[in-house]
């Protein structure tokens, strides 16, 4: 998938060529050493993380850097002039991570949580709530955000979050998608709430906890079209709306700039 990434094969690239989006990937810990030709940038933390199931996925160290990088990612953007920005990922069950982030800090029960994710079929679904439930159950973590995030996060969910905290902190406009970017989210608004007055929701995802997601965020998606392809597809597609607004807001003449009068008798009309 990074090579079809940098191919520009993905969804992602499809909607970034259309709506003059720029796409950076980065690969936060592929379990995989890219060659300098391919241009991914280089956060790597280590080649993947820890399975959960028995120890926490990575170190606190590990958290710590991880969420480093994350945001001199977003600090060298808004550098470079980006003041709104938006999150997609590619990783192997970050579903199964988000589901339990979405459990342990928001209070939501894990069998709501838990989804299909890329497809599991009703046998696969059960075994996967399982593995999960055995999963916190043996968490001997105290409930600390780090703690739990440090544990049950995956290197992209978790450098997401510290990007997202630098975004905030820059003023820079956050576009979240879908429910792994939400997780990220989640975890970073108990860090630090004021993360979300600057976030768009711009798509709801399929996958059932998502929608437990939003509603504990109080927040409302722009989109709701039924998309299961994650890579930040979401924020792309809803960006020409977000831009639409804006220049709507900045543009147009009010009754009073227009010179017109009798505005509610024209609006009665």
């Amino acid at each position: 998938m990074v090579a079809n990434f940098m191919a520009g094969g993905a969804a992602i690239n499809v909607f970034g060529r259309q709506n003059g989006i720029d796409i950076k990937i980065v690969d936060a810990g592929v379990n995989y050493d890219f060659d300098k030709e391919w241009n991914v940038i280089d956060a790597k933390v280590a080649h993947g993380t820890k399975s959960y199931l028995n120890d926490a996925a990575m170190t606190a160290e590990q958290f710590q850097l991880t969420i480093k990088r994350g945001a001199d990612l977003v600090e060298q953007a808004h550098k470079d002039g980006t003041n709104i920005i938006g999150f997609g990922e590619m990783g192997i069950a970050n579903t199964s991570s988000a589901a339990v982030l979405l459990h342990l800090l928001a209070d939501v029960d894990l069998k709501e949580c838990v989804g299909r994710g890329t497809g599991w079929d009703d046998e696969g679904l059960k075994r996967k709530y399982e593995i999960l439930k055995s999963a916190v159950e043996n968490y001997k973590g105290d409930s600390s955000i780090e703690n739990i995030f440090a544990h049950f996060g995956g290197f992209e969910i978790v450098m997401i979050a510290g990007a997202m905290l630098k975004a905030a902190e820059l003023k820079m406009i956050i576009m979240v998608d879908g429910f792994i970017i939400t997780s990220a989210l989640l975890a970073a608004s108990k860090i630090n709430p004021k993360v979300l007055e600057y976030c768009i929701f711009t798509h709801k995802s399929n996958e059932n906890g998502h929608k437990h997601m939003l509603a504990h965020l109080n927040a409302d998606a722009i989109l709701d079209l039924g998309m299961r392809l994650g890579e930040g597809t979401g924020a792309a597609v809803a960006y020409p709306i977000i831009e639409s607004a804006v220049n709507f807001l900045n543009q147009m003449a009010s009754f009073e700039d227009a010179g017109v009068s009798n505005s509610d008798k024209v609006l009665n009309e």
